[in-house]
This record gives C-alpha cells, sequence and structure tokens, in this order.
C-alpha cells in the first residue's frame, strides 16, 4: 500500500491550528503524537483502534494517551492525503461534537482549495 502524505490544515491568515496546539504540548506528548502521525503516514484507512477510529462526516481521529490525559488529532482523507484538521484533549473518552463540527468545516474548506488551505513550513 503505498504511503499518504500527512498534510497540515492552514486557516485563511496562514495560522495552522494544530502546529500551535502541538506547540504547547509536553515533550514526550509531542513524541507520541509524532509517532501516530507516522503510523498514520504508514497504515492509512488501514490504522484501526486503538491508534485511530472514525468519528463522523468522513472526521477520524488519531489517539494518544498519556498520563490517563487523551490527546486527539482529528483528520480525513482527501485522496492520497490524510489532512489534520484540528485537535482535542480531554479527560474523557470522547472527543466534543463542536470540535468534530469546526473539523468538518475545515474538511470543506480544505477540499474546495487544498492548495489554500496547506499548511507549508517557512
Amino acid at each position: 500500500m503505498p504511503k499518504i502524505r500527512v498534510a497540515l490544515y492552514r486557516e485563511e491568515d496562514g495560522s495552522c491550528p494544530f502546529i500551535e496546539w502541538f506547540d504547547k504540548l509536553p515533550a514526550k506528548v509531542q513524541d507520541k503524537c509524532y509517532l501516530r502521525l507516522e503510523r498514520l503516514r504508514e497504515m492509512g484507512h488501514e490504522l484501526r483502534r486503538p491508534e485511530a477510529d472514525f468519528l463522523r462526516d468522513g472526521i477520524y481521529e488519531l489517539r494518544v494517551s498519556l498520563g490517563g490525559v487523551h490527546y486527539r488529532i482529528l483528520y480525513f482523507f482527501h485522496g492520497t492525503v490524510a489532512a489534520v484538521v484540528s485537535h482535542g484533549l480531554a479527560k474523557e473518552r470522547v472527543v466534543p461534537p463542536k470540535e468534530i463540527d469546526r473539523a468538518v468545516e475545515r474538511k470543506k474548506r480544505f477540499e474546495a482549495n487544498p492548495a489554500k488551505h496547506t499548511y507549508e513550513e517557512a
């Protein structure tokens, strides 16, 4: 199976919500999130629980836990791209519906113009 390209969603103003969230995480959590993104790149649609799960409306979650805290990275597939559109952090086991709604809105914007909404490091 060909590798999936992981892209980060970019807002209209050029900011990247995932990077802003990721940069504030403890180093051990960053490492676990990075490993999960690598698994997504390698496995694509084949990635399943406990590492990933389908939520709704084409949105999936990467699942990371450390010290009883559950971190979630929300993404969707666009051809051979897995676009990371949002994130969630909760002590509960459920991603808040408003976070999924935000991911769905970003998914629509990304699908309408992938080049405009793909984050590129400067």
